[in-house]
């Protein structure tokens, strides 16, 4: 919990930086933008207003999602930050919309320009002043996990070559008189629709349901294999309740040998254990139990697992169960989402042990490649 609070602090306080830095970028290049007349200067000035909209939401996203849980919210509100991470995202499209507008209009219909050397001093001081926010914030980003800040920190290093560009145009024009500001400025409003469009793509994904990081799964299920007694670590399912706050679930491989009192004492310490090292609530530990005494269980084990295995896009059976005298084998399959029909491969999956086994009931469940 506290690392938490001194997580959302220090959010908000790149954020509040994000905001003060923005805001001074903001006036001045609206200012020169207005004095010169330069439609790419004043919707670069828009951009920076917009950035530091995002700040003050990120904020608020950040303060609201470090609320203490309650009878409403007993996992807390860590999803607030997809939420606030949604508004940025509409923000900045509609900030590129209205930007593609307004340079389509000084295309159509040009403004005389009036750059100076102030006017140039001024951008190469705002694209200074972004490369050094945008590393810090991305760097703070990085260190938090907040995909908000390390969104923040790319879009203002990219501000800054977007700025770059309005200063190549300047100069163009001061020296060559051809104005291309108009055009630039389209150019610009596509890349922050773009930008937009990115942000909230990435960001509905978190919301829907995105794959356990592969270092994270492959990490958790080390530590849960770690004990002698489990022989695999299957099914491992992470529900995001906001960045770095999770509830899972595994199931786990052990003998048939051990008894219930053990059972519940491996399940207590590999939970602790989870949440010692991952910071991780496992909310569940369920139970596969491997036949270790009956030779021919053990045969036909190692016989079916083998069979499916033959099969194209199977990544992995785990869960084999078989009782010789209900005539009844039970086992679990995680087929490969790039399989053109997984449900063929199954049924061809279960039609094989039914020939190989006549007369056994047999149930194969495809199970969900849910993590690595």
């Amino acid at each position: 919990m506290d690392q938490d609070r001194a997580r959302n602090k220090t959010i908000i306080k790149a954020g509040i930086a994000g905001i003060a830095v923005n805001v001074i970028l903001s006036a001045a290049k609206a200012l020169i933008g207005l004095l010169s007349g330069s439609i790419a200067i004043i919707l670069d000035a828009v951009n920076n207003l917009s950035d530091a909209l995002s700040s003050v939401i990120t904020i608020i996203g950040a303060w609201y999602a470090g609320k203490k849980p309650d009878r409403e919210h007993p996992l807390g509100h860590g999803r607030a930050e997809y939420i606030s991470a949604s508004l940025i995202s509409a923000i900045v499209i509609y900030a590129g919309i209205t930007s593609l507008i307004e340079s389509v209009k000084k295309i159509l219909d040009p403004a005389q320009l009036n750059y100076s050397a102030l006017t140039v001093t001024v951008i190469l001081l705002s694209i200074a002043a972004k490369i050094f926010l945008g590393l810090t914030v991305y760097r703070v980003g990085k260190k938090v996990n907040s995909d908000a800040l390390t969104g923040s920190g790319k879009d203002a290093l990219m501000d800054a070559v977007i700025s770059a560009t309005t200063v190549i145009a300047a100069v163009i024009y001061m020296f060559r008189g051809l104005s291309v500001e108009a055009y630039l400025g389209a150019l610009i409003s596509l890349y922050i629709i773009k930008t937009g469009i990115d942000m909230l793509s990435d960001t509905l994904s978190s919301i829907l349901g995105r794959r356990v990081n592969p270092e994270l799964s492959k990490s958790i299920r080390e530590t849960i294999c770690s004990f002698d007694e489990v022989h695999g670590a299957y099914d491992l399912i992470l529900h995001n309740y906001g960045p770095d706050t999770y509830l899972g679930s595994v199931h786990i491989e052990v003998d048939d040998t051990l008894n219930a009192n053990r059972i519940d004492e491996l399940a207590r310490q590999i939970a602790s254990k989870v949440y010692e090292k991952h910071g991780i609530v496992m909310e569940a530990v369920g139970i596969y139990s491997v036949n270790t005494t009956d030779p021919e269980i053990i045969s036909m084990r190692r016989h079916i697992m083998n069979m499916i295995y033959t099969h194209d896009h199977i990544l992995q059976v785990h869960g084999f169960r078989a009782d010789l005298q209900k005539k009844m084998i039970t086992a679990d399959v995680i087929i490969d989402f790039s399989a053109p029909d997984r449900k063929a491969v199954l049924a061809h999956i279960m039609k094989d042990i039914k020939d190989a086994y006549p007369g056994y009931d047999v149930h194969v469940t495809m199970d969900i490649d849910s993590s690595d």
